[in-house]
C-alpha cells in the first residue's frame, strides 16, 4: 500500500489543521506590513530613504530565506515525511516572531527576518502534505480551500497589523503572532495524523525516458515561473513602503498604521472574491488566454495607483488589481501540470513556490530602490511596464511552443 492510500483516513483532519495553521502562519507574517515604517524609525533610523530601503529589505528577507530553503525542506520531507516539517516550520516561526518583539537594531530585524524564512514556509509544507494524501478526485477542491486559509491570512493580517499596535504596542504585536503560531504548532502537534514508512516513502524513485521529454518543455515551463515571480512582485513592490505612500496623501500620523492595514487589505479581499472564477475560466477559455488577459489588466490598473489624490483611491484600485492578479496563479498551475509527467511534477511546483516567493523578495527590493531615488509613484509606473512586457512574453511563448506538449492546457490534462 502506497503513502496515499495508507493516509487515505487522515487527509480531512489533517487539512483543517493545515488551513488553521497556513492562515495563522500568514497573518503573523503580514500584519507587521502597516507599522513596519514605523518600527524601523523606533529602531533608529529617520530619514525617509533611509526608512524606505530598510523597510523594504527586512520585509523581503523573510522571503529571501524561503525562496533559498524551500527546495531543501520538500526534499527532507519525502525523506523524513511531512508531519515533522510542519512542526519544524511552526515552532521555528513562534520562536523566531518573539525574537523579532526584542530586536534592538535594523540588522536584528532584518536578521531575524531572514532566519524566519530559512526555518519557516508552513503554507509551503501544508501543499506538499496535503497534496500527497488528498484523493486524485478532490485535489483541486482541497488545495483551493487551502489556498484560501493562506489568502484570508494574506487579507487579516495586515488588519491586525493596522489595529492591534494601538493595543499592545508594536512590539508586544510580535509576541501576540507569536502565541497565535504556537497553538498552530500545537494543534500540528496533536492533530495531524502521517503514517509514513520512511524505508518506502523516503526511497529514491528511478527516472525514465519521461525527463527527456519535460526538457523539450523548458521555454513554456521557464516563462510561467518568471510569470509566477511578477505575480507576487506585482503584489509586493508598493506594500513595504505603503504608509509612506498613504502619508503623502494626507493621512494624519496616527492613522497611517491603520489606513495602510485596509489598503493592503484590499488587494486580498479583490483576489479571495475571483481566484475561483478566473479559475473555472481558465479551464474554460484556456490558461494562456487568462494568463496574458490578467497581466494586461494589472498592468493597466497600476498606472492610475501613481496619481491617486485620497487614500480610499488607492484602497478601490487595489481591490481591483487583486481581482486581476488571482486569475494568474491558479492558470500558472495548472499550465505547468500540463507541460511535465506525472513524476516530475511535485519537482516543478516547488520550483513554483520558489519562483513566487523569489517575487516577494525582488518586489520590496525594487520598490524601496525605485522610491526611495526615484518618487514613490514610479514604483507603480515600473511594474505596470513590467507586467505588460511579461504579457508580450507570455505571447510569444504561447504562439512559439503552445501545442508541441501532449496535454498542455487541454480539458484532458491531469488537474
Amino acid at each position: 500500500m502506497n503513502y496515499a492510500d495508507r493516509n487515505l483516513p487522515y487527509w480531512r483532519r489533517n487539512l483543517a489543521v493545515c488551513v488553521f495553521g497556513s492562515f495563522t502562519t500568514l497573518v503573523s507574517l503580514t500584519m507587521l506590513l502597516p507599522f513596519l515604517p514605523l518600527y524601523v524609525q523606533q529602531l533608529g533610523f529617520t530619514a525617509q530613504a533611509d526608512v524606505v530601503q530598510w523597510s523594504a529589505v527586512a520585509f523581503g528577507a523573510t522571503f529571501f530565506g524561503t525562496a533559498i530553503t524551500a527546495p531543501l525542506w520538500g526534499r527532507l520531507a519525502d525523506r523524513f515525511g511531512r508531519k515533522p516539517m510542519l512542526i519544524r516550520a511552526a515552532i521555528g516561526m513562534a520562536i523566531v516572531m518573539s525574537l523579532i518583539g526584542l530586536a534592538r537594531d535594523v540588522t536584528d530585524l532584518v536578521v531575524l527576518r531572514l532566519i524566519a524564512g530559512l526555518i519557516g514556509g508552513y503554507a509551503s509544507a501544508s501543499i506538499v502534505m496535503i497534496g500527497s494524501q488528498v484523493p486524485r478526485e478532490k485535489a483541486g477542491w482541497a488545495l483551493g480551500v487551502l489556498s484560501t486559509g493562506a489568502l484570508s491570512g494574506n487579507l487579516i493580517g495586515p488588519l491586525v497589523g493596522g489595529f492591534l499596535p494601538q493595543w499592545v504596542g508594536i512590539r508586544g504585536t510580535f509576541f501576540v503572532g507569536a502565541a497565535v503560531i504556537a497553538v498552530a504548532a500545537l494543534a500540528t502537534i496533536l492533530l495531524v495524523r502521517e503514517d509514513f514508512q520512511r524505508g518506502v516513502d523516503g526511497s529514491q524513485r528511478t527516472k525514465n525516458s519521461a525527463d527527456k521529454q519535460d526538457s523539450t518543455r523548458w521555454p513554456i515551463i521557464a516563462a510561467l515561473l518568471v510569470t509566477a515571480m511578477m505575480v507576487l512582485l506585482a503584489n509586493m513592490s508598493i506594500e513595504p513602503i505603503i504608509t509612506v505612500y498613504i502619508g503623502h496623501l494626507g493621512v494624519a500620523f496616527d492613522d497611517q498604521a491603520r489606513v495602510a492595514g485596509v489598503v493592503m487589505a484590499a488587494s486580498a479581499l479583490g483576489s479571495i472574491l475571483t481566484a475561483a472564477r478566473l479559475g473555472a475560466l481558465a479551464d474554460r477559455i484556456g490558461g494562456w488566454n487568462v494568463i496574458i488577459g490578467c497581466l494586461v489588466l494589472t498592468g493597466i490598473l497600476m498606472l492610475p495607483q501613481a496619481y491617486v489624490t485620497q487614500w480610499w483611491q488607492l484602497a478601490v484600485l487595489r481591490g481591483l488589481m487583486g481581482m486581476t492578479l488571482a486569475g494568474l496563479l491558479p492558470a500558472i498551475a495548472k499550465l505547468i501540470r500540463g507541460a511535465v509527467q506525472a513524476h516530475n511534477t511535485g519537482k516543478i511546483l516547488g520550483y513554483l513556490q520558489s519562483a513566487q516567493f523569489s517575487g516577494q523578495v525582488i518586489g520590496p527590493l525594487i520598490g524601496g530602490q525605485i522610491g526611495a531615488h526615484s518618487g514613490l509613484h514610479h514604483v507603480f509606473l515600473v511594474t505596470g511596464a513590467l507586467l505588460v512586457l511579461c504579457a508580450g512574453i507570455n505571447g510569444w511563448i504561447k504562439s512559439r511552443f503552445d501545442g508541441a506538449p501532449a496535454g498542455l492546457d487541454q480539458s484532458t490534462a491531469p488537474r
